[in-house]
């Protein structure tokens, strides 16, 4: 039987041709149609034991979900995910489902797994479109408060489930629109504004208040939202703070964090120009330093904005770097050019200030560092000049300690970061719970939602039955 349902390829999903979509901010992927959607649902093969779920950070019960899609009842699909991820055109665009469910698959032992991710993305997209806009059932008022800070993917995470369970929730976010790092950080190529916004409708119809522009630690302090009667607060601020390479000329005009370029790009809306005149430096020859994701982002959106070259620099080779494989593709498909097993070891500067160069030296891999992966060592005599006008620094990005120096009774860790009880997201401060990047440091949408799961369900027993 299993090999019946084999032979059945892996169902691709539609895209915007290379060619076409690097100069346009409208989404890659097309999505797929009801068809074809129940033809990658008939692959999977319901197994009894689904490890798929197992790597599920939300659990997501995806055999369940599959064949629902299959028999054509949408409706029901998406109802069996909202169980546990309020957040799934979200999830089913950004996941790095090939390391989570789609990494377990059975069918990929062998073959191509299940497209759970873009199965996802299909009931969600057909339930905005096509959907009787029916919500799923609340409990009882509770008249317990929640205060959530921050709205990224753990804080919305948070929010959905509370919601459902009864409980008076209300999220502070500092910017003036909900979605954290789903607007500011990711491109509307790869997640568009109006899903995020969709998601976050989602929620204030279930019920669930958002106030803007509150920067809680200056606006606010955890101790005045107890004051104020809040019962249980949520600390997902995710880590915001900008990491730089300190080596000479990083001052330059020119040079951005991947922080501030994509902001700029994406919540302050440079890429509607000229509707939205957001100063950013365009950029003719690119340089963007790393390979995670929110590298393949920035020389993606440069590409978009205009630029003639780019190039990503990173000091590992192919195999090391961090980006979900779908996003590499993308880029090398786009005209993205990579340079490996180099390392920037200075930024050089015209007479009026603004980057012209980067000078580099090539690198070899050793043995392996605390991270597992092989340690990059210079080799003496192979340093080399690059041309750019534009640099975008994305190596990561640390914890920004405004709420944290404002809040006391909450231990942190020695580069700032939250200590937080990995099952529960209890902090050392009563009623505190926090989860997502501002405990683990910068990860991936789906493992802050999976903290926020954790956390919820922590406070919801709180809220039930004390600390």
């Amino acid at each position: 039987m299993a090999e019946k349902k084999e032979k059945l390829p892996r169902q691709p999903m539609p895209e915007q041709k290379p060619e076409v979509r690097r100069r346009n901010f409208k989404e890659v992927p097309l999505g797929y149609t009801p068809e074809i959607a129940m033809k990658e649902a008939s692959r999977c093969l319901q197994c009894k034991k689904p490890s798929c779920r197992e790597g599920c950070p939300v659990q997501v019960d995806i055999p369940a979900f599959i064949k629902l899609i299959k028999e054509g009842d949408f409706t029901g699909a998406i109802r069996k995910i909202w169980e546990k991820n309020s957040l799934p055109a979200i999830c089913g665009r950004v996941c790095p489902q090939e390391l989570q469910c789609e990494g377990h698959c059975i069918l990929g032992k062998k073959g191509e797994p299940v497209a759970i991710g873009n199965l996802e993305r299909f009931a969600a997209d057909y339930e905005r479109e096509h959907g009787t806009g029916e919500l799923p059932p609340k409990a009882h008022p509770t008249g317990k408060k929640v205060a959530i800070i921050g709205s990224g993917p753990s804080g919305l995470t948070v929010a959905g489930d509370l919601i459902l369970k009864g409980h008076d929730v209300t999220v502070f976010e500092a910017f003036h629109k909900g979605g954290g790092v789903l607007v500011y950080g990711i491109p509307e190529f790869r997640l568009p504004k109006d899903i995020v916004a969709s998601e976050v409708n989602f929620l204030e119809r279930l019920g669930v208040k958002f106030e803007y522009n509150v920067v809680v630690g200056k606006t606010i302090t955890i101790d005045e939202l107890f004051d104020q009667g809040y019962d249980a607060i949520y600390i997902g601020v995710g880590a915001g703070l900008p990491r730089f390479l300190n080596i000479p000329g990083e001052n330059l005009v020119g040079i951005y964090s991947a922080n501030e370029y994509l902001t700029r790009a994406n919540l302050m809306k440079a890429y509607l120009f000229p509707e939205y005149d957001t100063p950013i430096v365009k950029g003719k020859n690119v340089v963007v330093i790393g390979a995670g994701n929110v590298a393949m982002d920035s020389a993606r959106t440069a590409m978009r904005l205009g630029a003639d070259s780019v190039k990503i620099v990173y000091r590992r080779s192919r195999e090391e770097m961090p980006a979900r494989k779908a996003e590499i593709h993308h880029a090398e498909e786009e005209g993205i050019e990579f340079h490996l097993l180099t390392n920037p070891i200075r930024f050089l500067g015209d007479e009026e200030g603004k980057v012209k160069g980067m000078e580099c030296i090539k690198m070899e891999l050793g043995e392996p560092d605390e991270s597992g992966r092989r340690r990059p060592v210079p080799i003496k005599g192979s340093e080399f000049q690059m041309e750019c006008d534009l640099v975008v620094i994305s190596v990561g990005a640390g914890a920004n300690p405004v709420l944290t120096k404002a809040t006391e009774g909450l231990e942190l860790t020695k580069w700032g970061y939250i200590v937080a009880n990995p099952e529960t997201g209890k902090t050392k401060k009563k009623g505190v719970w926090a989860g997502g990047d501002i405990v683990t440091g910068q990860a991936t949408v789906i493992l802050a939602a999976g903290a926020g799961r954790k956390a919820s369900d922590s406070i919801h027993e709180y809220l039930t039955w004390g600390w």
